[in-house]
């Protein structure tokens, strides 16, 4: 079956896994419209294949995902309609992933900054390379930590740390990634892929029934916590654009 995420998206598929992986590797997979787009629809469309029962995401080349593209940045700065569905998009991949019936297993294979790490959080369990590391950066460049950051970190670890990591932008190496709770353990880079391989058909064997409702009752706590912490956050990561701190640095970043 052709795959209609591609090339932004690949989908390989080994029996009843799906191995989907973040394709822009020449940009450590950030974020354009296009990837950004089609990483809020994949979960619905790999949710209505009946084949599937257990899914790798995994980033491609050296990083998992650098956050959102700086072009992107800057085009939003004065297109409010691009901006107004990015940011829609943005509460579409939580509630998705959340809502996505299949267990997902996260390879983070270099770095997971922004939309990456949350991404990453966001799975049901993260395997994290020794040298790969979560980073939430969106106050350090002006915007809201809208999208995973401050909805979804809270519920995993105390919020004192939360705020540490969130105001400053410090980056999470993989070992404390998973002392805070934001990772499921660290495995050898050259071990990642195949440990993600064989935990999620491991997964795939499970009874499928008990497996995905078990997952969806868990995954109400995050829901319900959820619940309009992102609208707001969203709202006032679209009002983050105009601002004249955000938008000098990426004017920096740009060299321009």
């Amino acid at each position: 079956m052709p795959n209609p995420f591609e090339p932004e998206i690949l989908i390989e598929e080994r029996g009843p896994i799906r191995i989907v992986t973040l394709n822009r590797p020449e940009a450590r997979n950030a974020a354009n419209q296009a990837l950004h787009r089609k990483v809020s629809r994949v979960w619905r469309y790999l949710d209505d294949d009946p084949e599937v029962r257990a899914v790798v995401l995994t980033g491609a080349g050296k990083a998992f995902c650098a956050g959102g593209d700086m072009e992107l940045f800057r085009a939003l700065h004065s297109d409010h309609v691009t901006r107004r569905r990015i940011i829609d998009e943005a509460g579409r991949v939580a509630r998705e992933m959340v809502a996505f019936s299949l267990p997902i297993v996260a390879a983070v294979n270099g770095a997971a900054v922004g939309l990456g790490a949350n991404l990453a959080v966001l799975s049901d369990l993260v395997l994290m390379a020794e040298s790969s590391y979560l980073q939430d950066p969106h106050v350090e460049v002006g915007l809201t930590a809208a999208d995973g950051g401050a909805p979804i970190w809270p519920l995993y670890m105390s919020i004192l740390r939360v705020k540490e990591y969130l105001f400053t932008g410090a980056r999470i190496p993989a070992d404390k990634a998973v002392e805070l709770g934001l990772a499921t353990r660290v495995v050898p880079d050259d071990k990642l892929f195949d440990e993600a391989l064989e935990l999620a058909t491991r997964l795939a064997e499970q009874p499928p029934q008990a497996l995905q409702t078990t997952k969806r009752a868990v995954n109400m706590h995050l829901a319900r916590a959820m619940d309009g912490i992102v609208d707001y956050a969203l709202a006032a990561e679209f009002q983050s654009f105009d601002t004249p701190e955000h938008q000098a640095v990426v004017e920096r970043f740009l060299g321009r």
